[in-house]
């Protein structure tokens, strides 16, 4: 068992999409994330040493779960691969507005499909699912 998290975050560079990680975010609540995101050993910091050519293996092993977001290509749906020995990956998806039902009216909502593929030998399937609702929640 780990007692650490170290989250990676697919970054698009021009050879193609790299995969940093960012370190001990065990104990981060989401407002220190986004300051995490900020600092000189954040996300911006990983995902410019991609587009300049510079970032290191080291630079992208050891992570425990991996965040992708192919909705700023235009992904609509897909099902990310998790790659080992990382536990999971959350694939998040364009934003659409799509017809929903409010009440006993059709309406147009902002929509945007979340996946999340688990190795069940590492995670319960009731927690990950537990854990893709509280995601759906929070988004």
């Amino acid at each position: 068992k780990r007692n650490f998290v170290d989250i990676s975050v697919a970054v698009a560079t021009p050879t193609g999409l790299l995969v940093p990680v960012l370190r001990n975010c065990q104990n981060m609540k989401f407002h220190d994330f986004e300051r995490y995101l900020a600092f000189i050993k954040g996300l911006g910091h990983l995902a410019k040493k991609g587009r300049d050519g510079k970032i290191t293996i080291e630079d992208m092993q050891g992570g425990t779960f991996t965040i992708s977001n192919g909705g700023t290509f235009g992904s609509l749906m897909g099902t990310p691969i998790i790659n080992p020995p990382q536990s999971a990956i959350l694939g998040m998806h364009s934003i659409v507005n799509r017809p929903v039902v409010r009440g006993d009216e059709i309406v147009s909502r902002p929509i945007m499909y979340l996946a999340l593929t688990y190795d069940h030998r590492l995670l319960d399937g009731k927690d990950a699912v537990l854990f893709l609702k509280r995601i759906q929640t929070l988004v």
